[in-house]
C-alpha cells in the first residue's frame, strides 16, 4: 500500500510540519503522518507568534525557507514590534493570529509543497534494524518503510490531562493520548521524563466589558516575519490588558486543596517562565495583582485567550475567580484551563544534527526534547528535517553555531546542557545578541540554505539585493558632509547640538537622537541621495553605523570562541583514562561524546579547568 521513503515525520504540529517542509524542498520523499488531520499545525495554547527572541527565531526559519513566518504573516490579526525603545539587538517582532485561519493556511501549504503524502494514524512504534531506524508501525497495524525518521510528538506522549481532581488521557483537549512509542524507545536504551505544561480557560468575548481594561492597539507600521513581500492586514484587532487582585487570589486559593500540582498528582516540572495562576499567587505572594491579556482568537470569532491565566485548578473555581476580575463579571467560559503531563527525552541523548545517538537516522524535534513554545518546536524540527533529508543523501549534517542564529544557541544548549524543565529561549541565553538581530536573519542564514538546496533562490536574489543597497547606503553616509544650513534646522527640532562646521553625515547618524527615517523625510539633500532606497535597507545601514563598534567587538569574541571550535574531539575519545578531569566532567563527556572543545566547553559540569586538561592532553 506505501511506497518506501525517504523521509517520515510523526506529527503535524510546528515542529512536523516545519521538518517536513524542509525534507520535501530539499527533495526527500515525505510521509507525514499524524493522528488528525483536522489538527494540523494546531495552536494548542495562545494563538500568538514570535515575542522576545521567538521573534528572531521565527525571522530565521524564514530566511531558512521555511513557512512558519509566512503563515504567520498570512494569519496575522495584529502585529507589535517589542522592545522598540531598547537597542536593535532587543527588538521582537510578535503576531497575534487567527487560529483557524492559521491552520488552514499551514495544511494548504503542505499540501501544495511536492514530494509530501498524508496518514492519519497513530504511530505506536518504529521497525529499527541493525541500530537504523527503517520506518514505523502504526496503530491500524501498518507498517511504512523509510530510510528515516523524525519524532515531533509533542505533548501527546503518554499524555494525561489534569483539571483539579479530575485527570483524563489526552495529548490535548478533546484528543487521544499516543501510546507504545515512549516504552519501546526505553526498551532501546532511552532514558525519558516527564513535563509539565498548562493553558487557560477560552471565553466568551461578548460577556466582557472592555471599558474597565486597557487597549492595546497594534503597531501602525507592520513589519511581519516573512523577508517575502507577504501582504499585511490593511486592520487589526485590539487586544486588551487588565488586572488581578485580591478577590482573584483568595478564591483561588480555595481550590488550592484539589489542585493537581501541589497535591502531587502531577509530578512533572512546569515552565519557569509561564507560570500557572496558581503558582504566581504562591510563588509571588508579595504581589497583589498580577497582568491579565485579554486576546482575540481570530477575525470571525468571539473567542478570547485568556493569557496569564493558565491554570488546572477546578472548574468551578476557575469561573468565580475569573468573574473577580475587572471587566469579567458576566464572563462566560467555553471551556475550562488545564495542565497536561507528558514524556519527554532529556535532549542530550542526541546529536548537534538531533538525530539520536542510540539510533541511526532518527530525529527528534520540538516538545520530545522538553522545550517548550511554538517557535523553538518549528526551528527544531526544521532543522531535524534538513538533517533527516542529508542523511539519506549521505551528507554531513547542518549544525547553525552559536554566533550564526538563536537556533543554533537553542540546539546547542539542549544537547550540552540538556534541561530538567521546560526550555524556553530569551535573548539572555544568546552570547552575541547583537550579531543575532530580527532584522539580519536573512544576511546570516539564506546563503547556506540556498547552499543546501533549501532556500529558493527568489530569497538568494532578495538578500544580493539587500546586501549591495545597504553597502551603498553605508558608503554614502560615511563619505559624505553635510553643510549646517541644511541640517540645522532640524537637527534643533530633534533637540540634538547644531553644527558649527560642514561633518560627515556618520557622525550625525550616530546620535541617539537621529533616526535616518526622520532625516530623509526632514533634510532634502538627504533624500535626493537615499530618499529612494527601501525602507528595510536604510534601516539595516542605520544600524550597521549606530552600533558598529559593538558589533566589531562581538566578532572578535566569535574569533576567539572559533579558536577552540576549531578543535576536533574523537567519538571514541577515552575520557575516563584522564585522572586530571574531575569526575563529573569525565562522567559528562563520556555521555555527550562532544564534537569539538568548543562544545566540550559549554557542557553543564565541565569547568575552564577541565578545558584546560584537554587542551595540554591535545597538545594545545
Amino acid at each position: 500500500m506505501f511506497q518506501s521513503y525517504d523521509v517520515i515525520v510523526v506529527g503535524a504540529g510546528h515542529a512536523g510540519c516545519e521538518a517536513a517542509v524542509a525534507a520535501a524542498k530539499m527533495g526527500s520523499k515525505v510521509m507525514l503522518v499524524t493522528m488528525n488531520m483536522q489538527t494540523i499545525a494546531q495552536m494548542s495554547c495562545n494563538p500568538a507568534m514570535g515575542g522576545v527572541a521567538k521573534g528572531q527565531i521565527l525571522r530565521e526559519i524564514d530566511a531558512m525557507g521555511g513557512y512558519s513566518g509566512i503563515v504567520s504573516d498570512k494569519t496575522m490579526i495584529q502585529f507589535r514590534m517589542l522592545n522598540l525603545s531598547k537597542g536593535p539587538a532587543m527588538w521582537s517582532p510578535r503576531v497575534q493570529s487567527d487560529r483557524m485561519q492559521f491552520h488552514i493556511t499551514w495544511r494548504e501549504m503542505l499540501e501544495n509543497t511536492p514530494n509530501i503524502d498524508f496518514w492519519q494514524d497513530m504511530v505506536r512504534g518504529l521497525i529499527v534494524e541493525d541500530g537504523k531506524v527503517c520506518g514505523v508501525k502504526t496503530g491500524m497495524g501498518m507498517e511504512i518503510r523509510s530510510k528515516s525518521v523524525v519524532l515531533t510528538n509533542g505533548t501527546f506522549l503518554n499524555g494525561v490531562i489534569h483539571i483539579g481532581e479530575k485527570q483524563f488521557g489526552g495529548g490535548r483537549a478533546g484528543e487521544s493520548a499516543a501510546t507504545g512509542i515512549t516504552e519501546q524507545l526505553i526498551s532501546l536504551g532511552f532514558e525519558s521524563g516527564r513535563m509539565k505544561t498548562g493553558t487557560p480557560p477560552r471565553i466568551d468575548g461578548r460577556s466582557l466589558d472592555y471599558s474597565k481594561m486597557e487597549a492595546q492597539e497594534g503597531d501602525e507600521n507592520i513589519v511581519g516575519f516573512s523577508y517575502k513581500n507577504i501582504e499585511k492586514p490593511t486592520e487589526q484587532r485590539c487586544c486588551w490588558i487588565t488586572y488581578t487582585n485580591d478577590k482573584v487570589h483568595d478564591l483561588l486559593k480555595t481550590g488550592f486543596e484539589k489542585s493537581p500540582m501541589f497535591q502531587g498528582r502531577i509530578k512533572g516540572l512546569g515552565p519557569r517562565y509561564c507560570p500557572s495562576i496558581e503558582d504566581k499567587i504562591n510563588r509571588f505572594a508579595d504581589k497583589d495583582r498580577h497582568q491579565i491579556f485579554v486576546e482575540p482568537e481570530g477575525w470571525n470569532t468571539v473567542e478570547i485567550y485568556v493569557n496569564g491565566f493558565s491554570t488546572s485548578l477546578p472548574e468551578d473555581v476557575q469561573y468565580k475567580a475569573l468573574t473577580q476580575i475587572p471587566g469579567f463579571e458576566q464572563v462566560k467560559m467555553f471551556r475550562p484551563g488545564y495542565a497536561i503531563e507528558y514524556d519527554y527525552f532529556p535532549p542530550t541523548q542526541l546529536n548537534l544534527s538531533l538525530e539520536t545517538k542510540l539510533i541511526k537516522n532518527l530525529f527528534f524535534a520540538g516538545q520530545i526534547n522538553g522545550t517548550t513554545g511554538y517557535e523553538e518546536a518549528a526551528a527544531q524540527g526544521m532543522m531535524a528535517g534538513i538533517n533527516a533529508h542529508r542523511a539519506v543523501q549521505d551528507a554531513a549534517p547542518v549544525v547553525l553555531k552559536r554566533n550564526e542564529a538563536y537556533i543554533g544557541v537553542l540546539i546547542d544548549d539542549l544537547v550540552n546542557k540538556g534541561t530538567e524543565e521546560p526550555y524556553r529561549m530569551f535573548t539572555s541565553r544568546a552570547e552575541f545578541r547583537i550579531l543575532l538581530r530580527q532584522d539580519n536573519a536573512d544576511l546570516r542564514l539564506t546563503e547556506l540554505s540556498h547552499k543546501i538546496g533549501f532556500a529558493e533562490q527568489e530569497r538568494m536574489d532578495r538578500v544580493h539585493e539587500k546586501r549591495k543597497a545597504t553597502d551603498e547606503i553605508v558608503q554614502f553616509i560615511k563619505e559624505y558632509s553635510i553643510e549646517p544650513s541644511d541640517i540645522d534646522a532640524f537637527l534643533e527640532s530633534s533637540g540634538t547640538t547644531p553644527l558649527i562646521h560642514k561633518m560627515k553625515l556618520e557622525k550625525i547618524i550616530s546620535r541617539p537622537q537621529i533616526n535616518i527615517l526622520d532625516l530623509i523625510e526632514n533634510v532634502p539633500v538627504i533624500k535626493d541621495r537615499i530618499g529612494h532606497y527601501e525602507k528595510e535597507f536604510l534601516e539595516q545601514a542605520e544600524i550597521s553605523i549606530k552600533y558598529e563598534g559593538y558589533i566589531e567587538k562581538e566578532y572578535i569574541q566569535v574569533q576567539k570562541m572559533e579558536k577552540i571550535e576549531s578543535v576536533k574531539l574523537k567519538p571514541d575519545f577515552d575520557y575516563l583514562n584522564i585522572p586530571s578531569l574531575s569526575i563529573e566532567a569525565r562522567q559528562k563527556l563520556t555521555k555527550i561524546k562532544p564534537q569539538t572543545l568548543g562544545q566540550a566547553s559549554r557542557i553543564s559540569g565541565v569547568s575552564p579547568a577541565d578545558i584546560s586538561v584537554l587542551m595540554v592532553y591535545l597538545g594545545r
